[in-house]
Protein backbone atom coordinates (compact mmCIF):
# COMPACT_ATOMS: atom_id res chain seq x y z
CA UNK A 1 0.00 0.00 0.00
CA UNK A 2 1.31 3.42 -1.00
CA UNK A 3 0.37 6.48 1.02
CA UNK A 4 0.61 10.14 -0.02
CA UNK A 5 1.03 12.68 2.80
CA UNK A 6 0.28 16.22 1.62
CA UNK A 7 0.27 18.31 4.81
CA UNK A 8 2.88 19.16 7.44
CA UNK A 9 3.07 16.33 9.96
CA UNK A 10 4.79 15.79 13.27
CA UNK A 11 8.01 13.80 12.66
CA UNK A 12 6.86 11.03 15.01
CA UNK A 13 4.63 9.77 12.18
CA UNK A 14 7.42 8.50 9.97
CA UNK A 15 9.06 5.95 12.31
CA UNK A 16 5.56 4.57 12.98
CA UNK A 17 4.89 4.12 9.26
CA UNK A 18 8.35 2.61 8.75
CA UNK A 19 7.82 0.13 11.58
CA UNK A 20 4.47 -0.83 10.08
CA UNK A 21 6.15 -1.50 6.73
CA UNK A 22 4.08 1.11 4.88
CA UNK A 23 5.39 2.91 1.80
CA UNK A 24 4.75 6.64 1.83
CA UNK A 25 5.65 9.85 0.06
CA UNK A 26 5.83 13.01 2.16
CA UNK A 27 4.98 16.15 0.21
CA UNK A 28 3.82 18.85 2.67
CA UNK A 29 4.32 21.59 0.06
CA UNK A 30 1.92 19.99 -2.43
CA UNK A 31 -0.76 22.35 -3.71
CA UNK A 32 -4.09 21.17 -5.09
CA UNK A 33 -2.74 20.85 -8.63
CA UNK A 34 0.05 18.57 -7.41
CA UNK A 35 -2.41 16.39 -5.51
CA UNK A 36 -4.64 16.06 -8.57
CA UNK A 37 -1.72 15.02 -10.77
CA UNK A 38 -0.25 12.47 -8.34
CA UNK A 39 -3.13 10.94 -6.37
CA UNK A 40 -3.91 8.25 -8.96
CA UNK A 41 -0.92 6.19 -7.79
CA UNK A 42 -1.92 5.99 -4.13
CA UNK A 43 -4.21 3.88 -1.96
CA UNK A 44 -3.95 6.14 1.08
CA UNK A 45 -4.00 9.90 1.60
CA UNK A 46 -3.02 11.71 4.81
CA UNK A 47 -4.14 15.33 5.28
CA UNK A 48 -4.41 18.00 7.96
CA UNK A 49 -6.45 21.18 7.53
CA UNK A 50 -5.32 22.75 4.24
CA UNK A 51 -6.56 20.06 1.87
CA UNK A 52 -10.13 19.84 0.56
CA UNK A 53 -11.20 16.37 -0.56
CA UNK A 54 -14.08 16.71 -3.01
CA UNK A 55 -15.45 15.09 -6.14
CA UNK A 56 -12.69 16.58 -8.30
CA UNK A 57 -9.96 14.96 -6.21
CA UNK A 58 -11.76 11.65 -5.93
CA UNK A 59 -12.24 11.41 -9.70
CA UNK A 60 -8.46 11.40 -10.01
CA UNK A 61 -8.02 8.76 -7.29
CA UNK A 62 -9.30 5.39 -8.60
CA UNK A 63 -7.08 3.39 -6.22
CA UNK A 64 -7.81 5.39 -3.08
CA UNK A 65 -8.94 3.23 -0.16
CA UNK A 66 -8.67 5.62 2.79
CA UNK A 67 -8.28 9.27 3.76
CA UNK A 68 -6.67 9.90 7.13
CA UNK A 69 -7.26 13.32 8.71
CA UNK A 70 -4.65 14.30 11.31
CA UNK A 71 -7.19 16.06 13.49
CA UNK A 72 -10.84 15.86 14.45
CA UNK A 73 -12.93 17.88 12.00
CA UNK A 74 -14.06 16.33 8.71
CA UNK A 75 -15.75 19.40 7.25
CA UNK A 76 -13.15 19.66 4.45
CA UNK A 77 -14.06 16.18 3.20
CA UNK A 78 -17.07 15.45 0.98
CA UNK A 79 -18.25 12.50 3.06
CA UNK A 80 -21.10 11.59 0.73
CA UNK A 81 -18.74 11.32 -2.27
CA UNK A 82 -16.36 9.26 -0.11
CA UNK A 83 -19.12 6.86 0.96
CA UNK A 84 -20.24 6.30 -2.63
CA UNK A 85 -16.78 4.98 -3.40
CA UNK A 86 -16.52 2.89 -0.23
CA UNK A 87 -13.43 4.83 0.87
CA UNK A 88 -12.66 4.77 4.58
CA UNK A 89 -12.18 8.00 6.53
CA UNK A 90 -10.02 8.07 9.64
CA UNK A 91 -9.93 10.98 12.08
CA UNK A 92 -7.77 11.37 15.15
CA UNK A 93 -10.36 12.71 17.60
CA UNK A 94 -8.96 10.66 20.44
CA UNK A 95 -5.47 12.02 19.82
CA UNK A 96 -6.23 15.54 21.05
CA UNK A 97 -9.05 14.90 23.52
CA UNK A 98 -6.88 15.54 26.58
CA UNK A 99 -5.53 18.76 25.10
CA UNK A 100 -9.02 20.00 24.22
CA UNK A 101 -10.44 19.11 27.62
CA UNK A 102 -7.64 20.89 29.48
CA UNK A 103 -7.99 23.94 27.25
CA UNK A 104 -11.74 24.06 27.91
CA UNK A 105 -11.25 23.97 31.67
CA UNK A 106 -8.46 26.54 31.43
CA UNK A 107 -10.71 28.93 29.51
CA UNK A 108 -13.52 28.41 31.99
CA UNK A 109 -11.28 29.09 34.99
CA UNK A 110 -9.88 32.13 33.20
CA UNK A 111 -13.38 33.53 32.68
CA UNK A 112 -14.61 32.74 36.19
CA UNK A 113 -11.54 34.20 37.94
CA UNK A 114 -11.02 37.15 35.53
CA UNK A 115 -7.44 35.95 35.05
CA UNK A 116 -6.80 37.59 31.67
CA UNK A 117 -8.54 40.84 32.65
CA UNK A 118 -6.71 41.05 35.99
CA UNK A 119 -3.36 40.31 34.36
CA UNK A 120 -3.83 43.15 31.89
CA UNK A 121 -4.81 45.57 34.65
CA UNK A 122 -1.87 44.73 36.91
CA UNK A 123 0.52 45.20 33.99
CA UNK A 124 -0.98 48.67 33.59
CA UNK A 125 -0.40 49.47 37.26
CA UNK A 126 -3.98 48.85 38.41
CA UNK A 127 -4.53 46.84 41.61
CA UNK A 128 -8.30 46.31 41.51
CA UNK A 129 -9.19 43.43 43.83
CA UNK A 130 -12.93 43.99 44.13
CA UNK A 131 -13.33 44.52 40.38
CA UNK A 132 -11.77 41.11 39.83
CA UNK A 133 -13.68 39.16 42.44
CA UNK A 134 -14.34 35.81 40.76
CA UNK A 135 -16.90 33.06 40.98
CA UNK A 136 -16.27 29.40 41.71
CA UNK A 137 -16.65 26.49 39.33
CA UNK A 138 -17.67 24.23 42.21
CA UNK A 139 -21.36 23.40 42.05
CA UNK A 140 -22.05 24.94 38.65
CA UNK A 141 -24.11 23.12 36.03
CA UNK A 142 -22.21 22.64 32.78
CA UNK A 143 -23.99 21.55 29.62
CA UNK A 144 -21.90 19.71 27.06
CA UNK A 145 -23.35 19.58 23.56
CA UNK A 146 -21.64 16.58 22.00
CA UNK A 147 -20.29 13.67 24.05
CA UNK A 148 -17.64 12.05 21.90
CA UNK A 149 -13.94 11.91 22.72
CA UNK A 150 -13.59 15.61 23.53
CA UNK A 151 -16.89 16.03 25.36
CA UNK A 152 -16.35 13.01 27.56
CA UNK A 153 -12.75 14.01 28.35
CA UNK A 154 -13.99 17.47 29.35
CA UNK A 155 -16.68 15.94 31.59
CA UNK A 156 -14.09 13.84 33.38
CA UNK A 157 -12.14 16.96 34.33
CA UNK A 158 -15.17 19.03 35.27
CA UNK A 159 -16.33 16.25 37.54
CA UNK A 160 -13.15 16.77 39.54
CA UNK A 161 -14.13 20.39 40.11
CA UNK A 162 -17.46 19.40 41.65
CA UNK A 163 -19.56 20.42 38.65
CA UNK A 164 -22.89 18.94 37.71
CA UNK A 165 -22.40 17.94 34.09
CA UNK A 166 -25.27 17.45 31.64
CA UNK A 167 -24.43 15.96 28.23
CA UNK A 168 -26.47 15.86 25.06
CA UNK A 169 -25.49 13.91 21.97
CA UNK A 170 -28.00 13.33 19.20
CA UNK A 171 -26.08 10.38 17.78
CA UNK A 172 -25.47 8.35 20.95
CA UNK A 173 -27.68 6.26 23.22
CA UNK A 174 -27.11 5.24 26.83
CA UNK A 175 -24.00 7.40 27.07
CA UNK A 176 -24.44 8.74 30.58
CA UNK A 177 -21.63 7.77 32.94
CA UNK A 178 -20.11 8.68 36.29
CA UNK A 179 -18.89 12.00 34.88
CA UNK A 180 -21.98 13.28 33.06
CA UNK A 181 -25.72 12.79 33.14
CA UNK A 182 -27.37 11.96 29.82
CA UNK A 183 -29.60 14.90 29.05
CA UNK A 184 -31.65 16.69 26.42
CA UNK A 185 -30.90 19.97 24.69
CA UNK A 186 -33.97 21.41 26.41
CA UNK A 187 -32.71 20.42 29.87
CA UNK A 188 -29.31 21.96 29.17
CA UNK A 189 -30.89 25.20 28.00
CA UNK A 190 -33.09 25.27 31.09
CA UNK A 191 -30.43 24.53 33.69
CA UNK A 192 -26.90 25.25 32.48
CA UNK A 193 -24.60 27.91 33.89
CA UNK A 194 -22.08 27.01 31.17
CA UNK A 195 -22.69 25.68 27.65
CA UNK A 196 -19.69 24.08 25.93
CA UNK A 197 -19.73 22.92 22.31
CA UNK A 198 -18.15 19.60 21.27
CA UNK A 199 -19.84 18.85 17.95
CA UNK A 200 -18.50 18.66 14.39
CA UNK A 201 -19.39 21.22 11.74
CA UNK A 202 -22.22 19.89 9.58
CA UNK A 203 -25.12 21.42 7.69
CA UNK A 204 -27.14 20.83 10.86
CA UNK A 205 -24.74 22.50 13.28
CA UNK A 206 -23.64 25.44 11.09
CA UNK A 207 -24.58 28.67 12.94
CA UNK A 208 -26.47 26.54 15.47
CA UNK A 209 -25.70 28.96 18.26
CA UNK A 210 -27.50 32.07 17.09
CA UNK A 211 -29.90 34.66 18.49
CA UNK A 212 -32.72 32.12 18.80
CA UNK A 213 -30.50 29.67 20.67
CA UNK A 214 -29.31 32.33 23.11
CA UNK A 215 -32.86 33.56 23.67
CA UNK A 216 -34.01 30.00 24.44
CA UNK A 217 -31.44 29.53 27.24
CA UNK A 218 -33.25 30.13 30.50
CA UNK A 219 -30.64 32.18 32.33
CA UNK A 220 -27.39 34.06 31.70
CA UNK A 221 -24.64 31.60 30.83
CA UNK A 222 -20.98 31.28 29.91
CA UNK A 223 -20.19 29.97 26.42
CA UNK A 224 -17.25 27.85 25.32
CA UNK A 225 -16.57 27.04 21.68
CA UNK A 226 -13.55 24.82 21.13
CA UNK A 227 -15.19 22.88 18.29
CA UNK A 228 -15.62 24.72 14.97
CA UNK A 229 -16.02 28.45 14.51
CA UNK A 230 -18.88 28.27 12.02
CA UNK A 231 -21.09 26.63 14.65
CA UNK A 232 -21.40 29.98 16.44
CA UNK A 233 -22.68 33.21 14.92
CA UNK A 234 -20.34 35.83 16.40
CA UNK A 235 -22.76 38.71 15.93
CA UNK A 236 -25.26 36.80 18.08
CA UNK A 237 -22.60 36.31 20.77
CA UNK A 238 -21.88 40.04 20.73
CA UNK A 239 -25.58 40.80 21.19
CA UNK A 240 -25.71 38.26 24.00
CA UNK A 241 -22.74 39.86 25.74
CA UNK A 242 -24.25 43.33 25.32
CA UNK A 243 -27.57 42.21 26.81
CA UNK A 244 -25.95 40.24 29.62
CA UNK A 245 -27.50 36.94 28.51
CA UNK A 246 -24.00 35.71 27.69
CA UNK A 247 -21.94 36.32 30.83
CA UNK A 248 -18.64 35.49 29.17
CA UNK A 249 -17.23 33.58 26.21
CA UNK A 250 -14.17 31.44 25.63
CA UNK A 251 -13.61 31.12 21.89
CA UNK A 252 -10.78 29.03 20.47
CA UNK A 253 -12.35 29.12 17.01
CA UNK A 254 -14.04 31.85 15.00
CA UNK A 255 -16.63 32.00 12.25
CA UNK A 256 -13.88 33.34 9.96
CA UNK A 257 -10.34 32.61 11.16
CA UNK A 258 -8.64 34.40 8.26
CA UNK A 259 -8.63 37.73 10.06
CA UNK A 260 -7.42 39.67 7.04
CA UNK A 261 -10.55 38.65 5.11
CA UNK A 262 -13.28 39.60 7.60
CA UNK A 263 -16.40 41.16 6.17
CA UNK A 264 -17.41 44.54 7.66
CA UNK A 265 -19.98 42.78 9.86
CA UNK A 266 -17.46 40.16 10.99
CA UNK A 267 -14.86 42.86 11.67
CA UNK A 268 -17.30 44.79 13.85
CA UNK A 269 -18.11 41.66 15.86
CA UNK A 270 -14.45 40.70 16.16
CA UNK A 271 -13.48 44.20 17.32
CA UNK A 272 -16.07 43.96 20.09
CA UNK A 273 -14.89 40.51 21.17
CA UNK A 274 -11.19 41.34 21.16
CA UNK A 275 -11.69 44.37 23.39
CA UNK A 276 -14.18 42.78 25.80
CA UNK A 277 -12.86 41.84 29.26
CA UNK A 278 -15.47 39.06 29.34
CA UNK A 279 -14.03 37.21 26.36
CA UNK A 280 -10.97 34.96 26.05
CA UNK A 281 -9.73 34.29 22.53
CA UNK A 282 -7.16 31.72 21.42
CA UNK A 283 -6.05 30.92 17.83
CA UNK A 284 -7.54 27.44 17.29
CA UNK A 285 -5.01 25.78 19.58
CA UNK A 286 -7.21 23.82 22.01
CA UNK A 287 -6.06 20.51 20.57
CA UNK A 288 -2.61 21.81 19.63
CA UNK A 289 -0.16 20.61 22.27
CA UNK A 290 3.25 19.03 22.03
CA UNK A 291 1.75 15.75 23.25
CA UNK A 292 -1.36 15.77 21.06
CA UNK A 293 0.71 16.25 17.93
CA UNK A 294 2.26 12.82 18.51
CA UNK A 295 -0.93 11.20 19.88
CA UNK A 296 -2.77 12.15 16.69
CA UNK A 297 -0.20 10.22 14.65
CA UNK A 298 -0.52 7.20 16.93
CA UNK A 299 -4.29 7.22 16.52
CA UNK A 300 -4.06 7.46 12.72
CA UNK A 301 -1.48 4.70 12.31
CA UNK A 302 -3.53 2.43 14.58
CA UNK A 303 -6.61 2.92 12.37
CA UNK A 304 -4.65 2.47 9.15
CA UNK A 305 -3.13 -0.79 10.36
CA UNK A 306 -6.52 -2.09 11.54
CA UNK A 307 -7.95 -1.28 8.09
CA UNK A 308 -5.11 -3.12 6.35
CA UNK A 309 -5.44 -6.19 8.59
CA UNK A 310 -9.21 -6.39 8.10
CA UNK A 311 -8.86 -6.15 4.34
CA UNK A 312 -6.05 -8.70 4.30
CA UNK A 313 -8.27 -11.11 6.24
CA UNK A 314 -10.91 -10.85 3.52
Amino acid sequence: MKILIVDEMHPSLFPMLDEAGLAYRYEPAFKRAHILSHIADYEGLVIRSKTVIDEEVLLQAPRLRFVARAGAGLDLIDLEAIRRRDIQVFAANEGNRDAVAEHAVGMLLGLFAHIVKADREVRQGLWNREGNRGIELMGKTVGLIGYGFNGSATARRLNGFGCRVLAYDKYLVNYGDEYAQESTMEAIMAQADVISLHVPLTSETRLMLNDDFIAAVARPFFLLNIARGEIVQLEAVVRGLESGKVRGAGLDVLENEKLSTLTPEQQKAFDYLRTSPRVILTPHVAGWTQESYAKINEALVKQIMTHIRVNAAH
